[in-house]
Formats: structure tokens, C-alpha cells, sequence
């Protein structure tokens, strides 16, 4: 439960950060940062759902910063 906990206080940073207009840099650090933690939470609690939907955020953020 605490992993969960953590993606969920990662979440809701990121969203300060976003309304705060921090740069793109300092969001993509957090996104880094939410994916470790997502990755932890899934592999402690995750069902095969959660496995691919943090798959497709992992293909996401490598796919943006390879477009960047």
C-alpha cells in the first residue's frame, strides 16, 4: 500500500509542478521518477492490467524523449 501511496503523492506533485509552469526538464525528472515508482508499486500489487498500462507509460516517456 505504500507503493501506491507514492505514485499517488508523485502524482499529485507533478500536477503543482505543471499549474506552476515548470519547464521540461524539471517534469520529465518527476516523470522519470513516477515510472520507478509505478514499476515498484505494480510488481508489489499489480494485476496484468496495471503491468501493461505501466508498459505503455514506460513506451511513452522513451518515445517523447527520443522526439524531443
Amino acid at each position: 500500500m505504500e507503493e501506491a501511496h507514492s505514485v499517488l503523492e508523485r502524482l499529485d506533485r507533478i500536477e503543482t509542478m505543471r499549474r506552476a509552469n515548470a519547464g521540461p526538464a524539471e517534469l520529465l525528472g518527476e516523470l522519470r521518477v513516477l515510472l520507478h515508482e509505478a514499476e515498484v508499486w505494480v510488481t508489489a500489487e499489480g494485476d496484468d492490467s496495471s503491468v501493461t498500462a505501466v508498459g505503455r507509460f514506460r513506451e511513452s516517456l522513451v518515445r517523447g524523449m527520443i522526439e524531443a
